[in-house]
């Protein structure tokens, strides 16, 4: 899994890349508690390209989550797809995230992969 951490304001933005598929879930887990515990308190997961989103992924997502709301964080998703938004209403899993739209969402979809050139600046 790849993905990329910013800073807009005081959001940690992580753009989760094309799939959030974990082989290691503890990678995205430690880069979020690393920003938590430099003092970062609010983050959004940004979905603008991710298409596809495993067990593991949605595991690891309520495991951050539960941790940051027990420490005094917010973790917030955006951008979600519309397949994406179905899975996380079929599992209920919208009534623990906070989901903004694209049109709510401070972070706009990002066109194109990170580091392409083609791609305006964000």
């Amino acid at each position: 899994m790849s993905f990329v951490i910013s800073k807009r304001g005081n959001v940690v933005v992580l753009d989760l890349g094309e799939q959030l598929a974990l082989r290691s879930p503890d990678e995205l887990r430690r880069a979020v508690m690393a920003e938590f515990n430099r003092g970062e308190r609010s983050f959004l997961f940004d979905f603008a390209r991710t298409g596809f989103i495993d067990s593991s992924g949605l595991g690891v997502l309520i495991a951050i989550s539960r941790n940051l709301r027990e420490l005094g964080g917010e973790l917030r998703l955006a951008n979600l797809n519309e397949d994406m938004t179905t899975l996380f209403a079929l599992t209920k899993l919208d009534t623990l995230f906070q989901i903004e739209s694209a049109d709510t969402s401070p972070v706009a979809p990002i066109p194109g992969p990170v580091g392409d050139p083609a791609a305006p600046p964000h």
